[in-house]
């Protein structure tokens, strides 16, 4: 049990850090600041609930199931950051979004403050690590704890559950998946939580014992279905990141037949990248090399060699747009064999030269056409032997 939620607070903690790897930019946007605030909510809810935490805590307080309203205070903080977190994410003006957090905290902190109090005036002498609400369902004070908890924590479920379904409606895409999820994890904590906790009190109510809903399969269910609704909370901001990241490691490797064969023009000195750092910031790296590299051989670019490589390529049956990509190659594959020679540069301005302006390659798309032209082309790398051939001669 204890391993169960222990690993599901560890998930919760991880997805946190995530959204939150950026401290300041998250503390000023409100959405990712709640987002960041009810998933470290939803982990600090497992770790409470834990039977060895439990246990810590009351002996650590010296008060007998002190744990309990510690939980309970917990999930209803939780759920009233779910509401939040939705507040934000719907938007709208910024008074209104304002009053409705407002009014949802002030409602859940008065029913924070009823728990502790009604636990204060129970008498709970029996440790229960596993089976307080059913053992408790009957004494007074304590009872009305557990139905206090159960009734803000669904109340919560079934408003958010109607709210995304009606968004839902609305909005398409990865928004749309997230909404989908939230409310699948919603279900599964209606019926395998809420359903069962509310289905063992009763029984115990009228006298049965359906203990087994309430300690084997509510938390378990519980932490599936938060798992799941904070994957939809999650997923529409992490995931356009991370297939950003995924899309500039191919990038990055596309471009690698380019910087083999600009790498050793020599530029202006620029600082060392961080050793470590995201594939984004590797290929923005990558970028401003090839770029510079291409800036240095402007002197050395000659516009006959562009011509005749497009000249080639058309004659292959590439497309116009194909053989700019090929001609630029070609011209920057016999500029960078010039650059390496011991001679000074030739101005080849009398030859009709067409430089290769750099700003016409700044986009990374395009810088890709081109690295990918000089690995593959026939034209390019005929280019590459006939300056081979020339330097020899």
């Amino acid at each position: 049990m204890s391993l169960v939620v222990y690993s599901a607070a560890c998930l919760f903690a991880m997805t946190a850090l995530l959204l939150f790897r950026r401290p300041r930019v998250a503390l000023r946007d409100p959405l990712t600041a709640s987002t960041c605030v009810s998933i470290f909510l939803g982990g600090l809810c497992f770790f409470c609930s834990a039977p060895v935490t439990l246990a810590a805590v009351n002996g650590l307080t010296g008060t007998p199931n002190f744990g309990a309203p510690m939980t309970y205070s917990v999930i209803s903080a939780y759920s009233a950051s779910l509401l939040i977190l939705l507040i934000n994410w719907r938007g709208g003006p910024a008074d209104q979004v304002r009053r409705w957090v407002v009014r949802v905290a002030t409602v859940y902190s008065l029913l924070i403050a009823a728990i502790i109090t009604l636990f204060a005036l129970s008498s709970a002498q029996v440790e229960r690590l596993r089976d307080l609400d059913t053992y408790y369902a009957n004494t007074p004070y304590m009872r009305e704890m557990i139905v206090l908890y159960l009734f803000g924590h669904g109340a919560c479920v079934l408003i958010t559950c109607y709210v995304c379904l009606r968004w839902s409606r609305e909005v398409t895409g990865m928004l749309r998946v997230g909404l989908r999820l939230i409310m699948a994890g919603l279900a599964v904590d209606v019926i395998g939580f809420e359903s069962a906790k509310i289905t063992a009190v009763i029984a115990r109510w009228t006298a049965h014992d359906l203990d087994r809903l309430s300690t084997d399969v509510a938390p378990p269910a519980s932490a599936l279905g938060a798992l799941i609704c904070s994957a939809g909370f999650a997923l529409p901001r992490l995931l356009p990141a991370a297939l950003a990241q995924w899309h500039s490691i191919w990038d990055y490797r596309a471009l690698a037949p380019l910087w083999a064969e600009l790498q050793e023009v020599p530029t202006a000195p620029k600082p060392a990248p961080p050793r470590w750092q995201l594939p984004r910031g590797r290929l923005y790296y990558r970028e401003v090399r090839i770029l510079d590299a291409l800036l240095a051989l402007q002197s050395h670019c000659d516009g006959r060699v562009r011509e005749m490589a497009y000249r080639q390529a058309r004659t292959q049956g590439s497309t116009p747009g194909e053989a700019h990509f090929i001609a630029a190659a070609a011209m920057v594959v016999d500029a960078a064999h010039q650059a390496r020679q011991p001679q000074p540069p030739v101005s080849h301005e009398s030859a009709g030269t067409s430089r290769l302006h750099t700003a016409v390659f700044s986009d990374t798309g395009e810088l890709v056409q081109l690295s990918r032209a000089l690995a593959k082309s026939p034209v390019v790398r005929a280019a590459r032997e006939g300056a081979a051939r020339a330097a020899r001669s």
